[in-house]
Parts: structure tokens; C-alpha cells; sequence
């Protein structure tokens, strides 16, 4: 398996942003996918996506087997919460490794939670998913949705082979319909699946970004 690109990366963090002004919309208003609440805020951002985004999880949700759907936990992340869930897990990482340089804790960091300048969910562009019956009960997929390399052992990592074979092949079956709509995986988090960001454009070659960090005033949901 080659060397996992962190978003952190140069090759990532250097790629141009050509924002294409897509609004952002309510997951919740559309029939496609389970949006769950774990994560819920009172401003609801946590269910929208970049409309573009949402379109290629509809058609990700058509092409899982019968039976199962998409279970969406969080989509757009304002930047003030991505920063702070940075900063918090930075801060722990620091405490448990304070031998580690700045610039060794910012990348190891970056294994969980994108750098907030270029966050995928800040741009509306990403969106954590797993997969749920029609009855609503969650899928086993080895751990569970935000685990850290830390508290998992390794094993939220997309290609662990420290899970059973029910969760690799639901790993499968969430990723076949995925990739298949045009979403990629940040590799360390089986969850994490974007378009549009710069993350897809390191991926798929792309010279340009399509989406950059979304303001609420400028990304108001439709309807």
C-alpha cells in the first residue's frame, strides 16, 4: 500500500481553490439518506452540503444494495468548530508526545482533523457517512464513526486488517458506492468521503479545487 498523502501535505495544501459559488443544502429535506444527530447544532449545519456534494450521495445511496442506506453524521463544519476540534486534539497529542516537534505534532494532527485552512467539511465539500438498515440500525464498520488512530488502535483507518470480515466487507460496500459516484476517501478515516475540496483534487489530478471555505452568510441552505 503506497504512503497515505495527509492533508497537511503540501501536494494538497498548495492546490488553487477556483470556488464555483454552489450553495449548500438541508440533507434533512431530501429522501435519499438518514442524517443522524450525534453531532447536531442549533443552526442544523451540520446536515448541509455543497449541492453538488449531496447530488453524488444520492447517487451513491441508489447504488447500495437493497436494504441498506446511507446513515450521514456530519457534513458542513463552520470554521470556528474546526479549528477548535483541531486545537483540542493537538493539544491532547502534545500532552501524551511532548517530545514531538511543531511541525511533526501539526502533521500527526492532521491524521484526524484537517488543518482548518483547508478543511474539507469547512468548505461543505465532505460529509461522514456510514451505512444503516431501513430500520434505522447502524452497520458494524470496525469502529465507530470518529475514532481516533489512538483510541482504535489503527483500525479507523479504510484498509485496517484489525477488524472482522463483516466490517471490512461493509467497508466495501460503502466505498464501492461511493467511489463509484465520484467521492473520495481520506484514508485514515473509513467515514470521510468529499468532493470538490482540495483533498479530491490531489486525488483525481484535478488542477483546481472547485469549492473553498463557506461563510454562513454566504452559504445559506436551500430548500
Amino acid at each position: 500500500m503506497p504512503p497515505i498523502v495527509l492533508m497537511s501535505d503540501p501536494r494538497v495544501t498548495g492546490i488553487p481553490v477556483q470556488e464555483c459559488g454552489e450553495p449548500l443544502v438541508d440533507l434533512r429535506r431530501l429522501p435519499f439518506v438518514d442524517v443522524d444527530e450525534r453531532l447536531a447544532d442549533p443552526a442544523g449545519a451540520y446536515a448541509q452540503l455543497r449541492e453538488g456534494v449531496a447530488w453524488r450521495l444520492a447517487r451513491a445511496a441508489r447504488l447500495l444494495p437493497e436494504g441498506l442506506r446511507l446513515l450521514v453524521t456530519e457534513g458542513y463544519r463552520p470554521l470556528d468548530l474546526q479549528i477548535r476540534y483541531f486545537d483540542e486534539y493537538a493539544a491532547e497529542l502534545r500532552d501524551a508526545h511532548p517530545d514531538w516537534s511543531a511541525e511533526h505534532l501539526h502533521r500527526q494532527t492532521s491524521r484526524s482533523l484537517a488543518p482548518p485552512e483547508v478543511g474539507p467539511h469547512v468548505a461543505g465539500a465532505a460529509v461522514d457517512v456510514t451505512l444503516c438498515t431501513t430500520d434505522g440500525a447502524e452497520l458494524d464498520l470496525g469502529t465507530p464513526v470518529n475514532a481516533s488512530p489512538e483510541e482504535s488502535d489503527g483500525a479507523c483507518y479504510t484498509d485496517a486488517d484489525r477488524i472482522c470480515a463483516a466490517a471490512r466487507r461493509n467497508r466495501r460496500t460503502l466505498s464501492a458506492a461511493l467511489v463509484t459516484a465520484g467521492l473520495v476517501n481520506y484514508p485514515t478515516e473509513w467515514w470521510h468521503w468529499s468532493y470538490g475540496d482540495r483533498y479530491w483534487a490531489h486525488v483525481t489530478s484535478a488542477a483546481t479545487a472547485r469549492y473553498g471555505p463557506v461563510t454562513r452568510a454566504a452559504g445559506e441552505p436551500t430548500g
